[in-house]
């Protein structure tokens, strides 16, 4: 009898990032994360894509990365505009670590209808 993939398991389900596997996070909570990118010296960055894009290895980023940025109200509120602007679209924050040259932290903020 050949193996057989259950829907809903977890090789099979499409996933944004690694935040989705758990249920989705309150304002509280996405805000608590942008702090923590902040608290470490990360450099904030927002990207967006459509749905029936996402899985390509490239988003399309909105605007330039924050670099300095410390004021949570600045991340939110770009975060919102790139929301407005391409209310279909999946946008992620991302945070870049200097030290290590790569992602210290990614996931999608507002997920897209598509």
């Amino acid at each position: 009898m050949p193996f057989q993939k259950t829907q809903g398991d977890y090789q099979t389900r499409m996933t944004l990032e690694t935040f989705s596997f758990l249920p989705p996070m309150s304002q509280d909570e996405i805000y608590d994360q942008i702090s923590y990118v902040i608290a470490q010296g990360w450099t904030p960055a927002i990207e967006h894509s459509h749905p029936s894009q996402a899985m390509d290895f490239y988003w399309t980023m909105w605007k330039l990365p924050f670099f300095g940025e410390q004021d949570l109200a600045n991340v939110v509120a770009e975060l919102e505009a790139c929301h407005r602007a391409y209310p279909d679209h999946h946008v992620r924050l991302l945070g870049y670590d200097n030290y290590t040259q790569s992602q210290g932290l990614a996931f999608v903020v507002f997920e897209g209808r598509g």
